[in-house]
């Protein structure tokens, strides 16, 4: 038998070998200084996965409670082996053992800073994960799911983190939409901070509707804070808190009035004092200023006419009322701002950035209130494509950047992470992750939101529907969440494809 008639059965021998050492590795685990700890395991039957929660436990039965942040494949030299040949005229082969195991970092989640080594791992029990997450968890929760790690163990996360910018992203179809409803909803039950809402899909807008499937108990306490949800639409109002979508032209600021007409201080300085002036000396509505224009500033006029801003739906005209108005009331808990009623991108743009504007107008009054501008790439991008946009991101970034010690709160929520305006982004300390189709929109949110592990961003290319990543000043860890049921009527669901 030559020595190429041996190798199937050498190789065989081989892999063999492999095999039983590679069942032979003990799922182990070590500490040098009790916070974090490394471990490897077997992949035969490996139970373990990121974002898991694990038991470490030693001969003498102490446990330990941890979280395994990453675990990769990794390959390791075992022995320098010697393949004899079965046949004496067939000389041996030599070569190197390469076993495959996992390998794996994670922290101790626990208050025990004590080193240790070779500490035996498994799947942590999920009762002794909702054990500590009941000594350790939320103090104000609002529940919002389970953990996805741990079957059957209820997760809330911390209202009282909101008082810091929270970053909601998602890719079409992950779910994105009906979580943020929990969390609104939740929310308005469970806490007082006041909410606007804007709206460019009008996905909020059935939200003071109890969803025919909700828990009858659970129906009648949303009932209660419901009562006090607005609407602003341009459609016909249907509440009594409802109102017409509707602005004074006056009331905008000078740079709104500049974008709004594309002047430039300098470059159209005549018209643009034109203007000044005309709003100084008649404050009244646009109709008004109109017929200022026809008379004394036909060139303001002429351009006003060509750029359409004379035929908005938004603004007041035969009723009195703002949008800008029910900021300084007390009568609404939750103002959805319904963009998506409105006909012209210009309008919500300008909508926008008129309601953020008048946010941080009124910042001295110290109300605590969080903004969630839903779709946030279309009213903060990192590159605004006409002056309306740009003011609506400007006042995003100073709210961003200041807000929070006046009480005003952001809750950006997007598709892609990429295309809102870096400096919303690197301000926000709160993560809501679902899924990502794209890794690149994946390692992005890695770079920016460096408080979580990257190896866990990166499972959210593999996320199901409804399935999360949850991290910052929400959430005691950064934890693997499925979303729960919607009490109010969800208005973003997808369209059915019973045409297929």
């Amino acid at each position: 038998m030559s020595a190429m008639d041996a190798l199937p059965q050498r190789m065989s021998a081989y892999r063999a070998l492999r095999e039983q050492v590679e069942r032979a590795l003990l799922p182990l685990a070590s500490s040098l200084d009790g916070r974090r700890f490394s471990l490897q395991a077997s992949l035969h039957d490996l139970q373990l996965r990121p974002g898991g929660y694990v038991t470490l436990r030693d001969d003498a039965g102490h446990e330990r409670l941890g979280q395994l942040e990453s675990l990769e494949l990794v390959r390791e030299e075992a022995a320098n082996l010697a393949l004899p040949s079965a046949q004496d005229d067939v000389p041996s082969i030599s070569t190197r053992l390469i076993v495959r195991c996992a390998r794996g970092e994670g922290r101790l989640v626990d208050d025990d800073p004590t080193a240790f080594h070779d500490y035996l791992a498994s799947p942590a029990d999920p009762r002794r994960v909702a054990a500590w997450l009941a000594a350790r968890g939320a103090r104000a929760p609002l529940p919002i799911g389970e953990l996805a790690r741990a079957d059957g163990v209820p997760y809330a996360i911390d209202a009282r983190g909101f008082d810091r910018h929270t970053f909601f992203c998602g890719q079409s179809g992950s779910g994105k939409t009906y979580s943020l409803g929990v969390v609104l909803e939740q929310l308005l039950i469970n806490t007082e901070l006041r909410v606007i809402v804007l709206d460019p899909n009008s996905d909020f807008v059935r939200l003071r509707e109890a969803h025919p499937r909700a828990d009858p108990g659970v129906a009648q306490t949303w009932a209660s804070a419901a009562a006090r949800i607005a609407v602003h639409a341009a459609t016909v109002p249907t509440h009594p808190l409802d109102e017409p979508l509707r602005l004074r032209f006056p009331e905008l600021s000078p740079a709104a009035h500049a974008a709004l007409l594309r002047l430039d201080p300098i470059d159209d300085r005549e018209e643009y004092s034109d203007l000044a002036q005309l709003l100084r000396e008649r404050p009244g509505d646009v109709e008004a200023l109109g017929r200022a224009l026809a008379g004394e500033g036909r060139r303001l006029a002429t351009r006003a006419r060509n750029l359409g801003v004379d035929r908005f739906a938004v603004w007041a005209r035969e009723r009195p009322g703002s949008l800008l108005d029910a900021l300084d009331r007390d009568d609404w808990r939750c103002l959805v701002v319904d963009l998506g009623s409105l006909p012209e991108p210009a309008e919500q743009a300008l909508v926008s950035g008129a309601l953020l504007e008048g946010l941080w107008a009124r910042r001295q009054q110290r109300r605590p209130v969080l903004v969630v501008i839903d779709e946030a790439h279309n009213v903060c991008p990192a590159a605004p494509e006409n002056p309306l946009t740009a003011l609506a991101t400007d006042a995003a970034v100073r709210i961003a950047a200041e807000g929070r010690k006046f009480g005003i709160y952001l809750l950006v929520s997007t598709q892609r992470p990429q295309k809102v305006h870096p400096n919303v982004v690197s301000q926000c300390d709160n993560l809501v992750l679902m899924r990502l189709n794209s890794a690149a929109d994946a390692a992005h949110a890695a770079s920016v939101f460096s408080f979580v592990p990257p190896a866990l961003i990166e499972q959210a290319t593999g996320f199901g529907l409804g399935e999360s990543l949850v991290a910052g000043r929400i959430s005691p860890h950064p934890a693997f969440v499925r979303f729960g049921a919607r009490v109010a009527q969800e208005g973003g669901a997808d369209v059915p494809s019973d045409w297929a």
